[in-house]
């Protein structure tokens, strides 16, 4: 009776122990790479973790005369910045874009030429802002995204 006593009082003892933590989760190794470095920021900056890089592109501004002019501009400067950074327009998932004087007028080229370039199919996020002034007089359009792409472990 006395074995079985003991028996019992282990168990218990044994089944009230904390058990062995989980070994400690790995460290994300986290990674930044500044494209085209300029003075005071970079185009753009591409943050690797966990097999993603996030894309975080600076204001991509358009010159020319007229608002198309300057939205057509902005978009293949973004386009520029994001093959240079190892990405395509597939992989934004959100972009805004910054219209100085913003007149409801420009809606309509604003759509045309965006489907244009853009398609109108799985389209990301996206923000319209009307401002009354960017960096530089001469800018009225600024486009700034945010791309994610998984990157291939070697």
């Amino acid at each position: 009776m006395k074995i079985i006593s003991l028996l019992v009082i282990s168990i218990t003892i044994l089944s009230c122990q904390p058990k062995t933590p989980d070994p400690t989760p790995q460290q994300t190794d986290l990674s930044k790479t500044y494209i085209d470095p300029a003075q005071g920021y970079s185009q753009a900056v591409a943050v690797e973790a966990n097999s993603v890089k996030t894309i975080y592109i600076s204001g991509q501004v358009g010159s020319g005369e007229s608002f198309e002019a300057q939205f057509r501009d902005a978009l293949r400067k973004l386009f520029t910045t994001l093959e240079n950074s190892g990405a395509s327009f597939d992989d934004v998932v959100k972009y805004n874009t910054y219209i100085v004087d913003y007149q409801p007028a420009y809606l309509d080229t604003f759509r045309t030429v965006r489907k244009e370039l853009l398609g109108d199919k799985d389209m990301p996020a996206s923000t319209l802002v009307g401002v009354q002034a960017l960096g530089l007089p001469e800018w009225g359009v600024e486009i700034e995204a945010v791309a994610v792409v998984e990157v291939e472990v070697e």
